[in-house]
């Protein structure tokens, strides 16, 4: 079953987990632990010798940016920068040339940016694999890290129950969403119904939740944090969401992250969860993102890992 699973996975695009199966995303998180494993034995391979890869930039990054650079020049591949001021994309070349372009010098292409639309049209004009490393509608690197973190710290992620609380309708409440209905990890989104996510994202979720055995419950209640075994938060306002800050803050305070709020999931192994960067204070205190609950920077670390995955899974020889 593994042997197929690679084999279907090389040469494939990584633009949002609906795309893949619950095997093959399983598959992902457990090439992560062992890469991770070998990284941490002091053993980087050869996967993507000789391989260019080109990373697209349209919105500032730490752990992305970090982490492909990393993860590429860990399996022998050569990173190249492309900043927003640095090649023409959609501003005086088209998307679609844009990529036929890169496509004939590149051997896959990485798009951190806006619209979601973007890395569509990356991955169908280019010709080699295309990762999306974030747009406003998801996220999925970042969600194999999470549930890497989640899987070391419980040993399973089945029948989890885990709680996303504050900005539902950014591409964190989507993305996992699609990777807990996915795996069969049990999915609450604490948030006010004016943030909630699309309706057809949750009924499409519904379906790969009653295949998986996964429930999904949206709620504006936070005594609903009850008997969850992960916490997790983002930012009230993504980038480019900046004039909303105040109004976001407003609606959102009463969803922060907090000891109070932990306590109420009456379990004492709760492990708390941020995509990061956190504004402490507003989604969630300093003392709940100091805790030992706290796992954020587990987190950090295994985008690397997470990324190093998906790119030897879909370009790499391994």
């Amino acid at each position: 079953m593994k042997t197929e699973i690679k084999d279907g996975l090389l040469g494939k695009s990584f633009l949002t987990l609906k795309d893949f199966t619950p095997d093959e995303i399983e598959y992902l998180i457990e090439l992560s632990a062992e890469l991770k494993s070998k990284k941490k034995n002091g053993l980087v391979g050869n996967s993507l010798q000789g391989k260019n890869i080109a990373l697209i930039f349209e919105k500032a990054s730490t752990r992305t940016r970090c982490a492909f650079t990393v993860a590429a020049r860990d399996e022998g591949g050569y990173p190249e920068y492309l900043g927003i001021n640095d090649i023409q994309l959609g501003g005086k070349e088209s998307v679609e040339d844009t990529a036929r372009v890169l496509g004939r010098m590149f051997d896959g292409i990485e798009f951190r940016g806006f619209e979601q639309e973007t890395v569509e049209k990356l991955a169908k004009y280019s010709g080699v694999p295309v990762w999306n490393g974030l747009t406003d509608m998801y996220h999925p690197t970042q969600i194999l890290a999470d549930f890497l973190t989640v899987k070391e710290n419980f040993g399973r992620l089945k029948g989890l129950n885990f709680t996303y609380i504050g900005d539902g309708r950014n591409n964190m409440g989507n993305s996992l969403m699609i990777g807990a209905s996915k795996l069969g990890v049990n999915i609450t989104i604490i948030a006010p119904a004016s943030l909630w996510p699309q309706e057809e994202l949750v009924e499409e979720c519904k379906i790969f939740a009653l295949n998986s055995g996964s429930t999904i419950k949206l709620t504006e209640n936070i005594d609903d944090v009850k008997g969850s075994d992960v916490i997790y938060t983002d930012v009230w306002c993504s980038m480019g969401e900046e004039d909303k800050a105040q109004e976001r803050i407003k609606l959102l305070s009463p969803f922060q992250v907090n000891t109070a709020l932990m306590n109420k999931t009456e379990k004492e192994t709760t492990i708390f969860m941020h995509c990061l960067p956190a504004i402490k204070g507003k989604e969630v205190t300093e003392e709940v993102f100091e805790s030992k609950q706290s796992v954020v920077f587990d987190e950090a670390e295994n985008r690397m890992h997470t990324i190093k995955a998906v790119m030897v899974a879909t370009l790499g020889n391994y």
